[in-house]
């Protein structure tokens, strides 16, 4: 999913990545906008929707006539889109084996920098109506569970805390971002989901969060990149270090993620 906050910046990079999608192409260039400034293309885990959207407007404000434009989605479709050639200047993952991907293929520029992590939480309905105490609730199979897919961040997280307490959860659903996960639970189409802590914090009161011991063993990571092809490697780096600097990491701190 394409997500951009500033002057129809969504528009032209859904299309770009759409368009690279299909021919397999990699400009390697640039995008600027039509007043002649420079944008930023980040692409960011579903995770950091909220965060790195004020992080962003902040980046701006800090450097006129910059825009970012912001793609966020399950960090392995990220990843799918950078190997097929979308023009990205950054790439922020919510876990280290999506990053690796890149790393290992030499499609990042410099070793990727951690900046900050973040746990799980059983989402639910305000008021938790089933009274959901815990992680071993969700392997009842009449609480209708969701999970994100294992080789998206989230997923994989669930599994390993499945595994660390020692319990089966069938989801009806396995979606490819976090945020779909949130979703379902918020429209009512789920009882339950298990996500980020900060998505609960960042959705209000459409779903209340349950802690549960087991999340423990399972800390994401998140690292920061920039691309390979960016063709602004000074604005990129700017980026991330704004993200990685005391500024950033208020943001991130405030919306409940941890340091790394």
């Amino acid at each position: 999913m394409i997500i951009a906050t500033r002057r129809g910046v969504a528009l032209l990079v859904a299309g770009v990545v759409a368009s690279l999608a299909a021919c397999g192409g990699n400009t390697g260039q640039p995008t600027t906008d039509g007043a002649g400034g420079r944008t930023l293309t980040v692409f960011a885990a579903a995770s950091l929707k909220t965060t790195f959207t004020t992080i962003a407007d902040d980046f701006e404000q800090a450097n006129p006539g910059t825009t970012v434009a912001l793609n966020f989605d399950g960090s392995a479709n990220l990843v799918q889109q950078i190997q097929q050639g979308a023009p990205a200047d950054v790439f922020a993952s919510a876990n280290t084996a999506n990053m690796t991907k890149l790393t290992d293929a030499d499609l990042t520029a410099a070793e990727p920098v951690d900046f900050a992590s973040n746990t799980l939480q059983i989402a639910v309905a305000p008021g938790n109506p089933l009274q959901v105490k815990g992680l071993a609730d969700l392997a009842d199979r009449e609480i209708v569970t969701v999970l994100c897919a294992p080789q998206v961040p989230c997923g994989a997280a669930s599994v390993t805390v499945e595994e660390a307490a020692g319990i089966d959860i069938a989801p009806v659903s396995e979606e490819q971002s976090v945020t779909d996960v949130l979703n379902k639970v918020a429209s009512g189409e789920a009882d339950a989901g298990l996500v980020y802590r900060t998505d609960v914090s960042a959705a209000s009161d459409r779903v209340a969060g349950v802690e549960f011991p087991e999340s423990s063993a399972a800390v994401n990571v998140y690292p920061i990149a920039r691309v390979g092809t960016s063709g602004q490697p000074d604005l990129a780096d700017a980026f991330i270090a704004h993200v990685t600097g005391p500024d950033g990491q208020r943001v991130l701190a405030d919306a409940g993620f941890a340091r790394p």
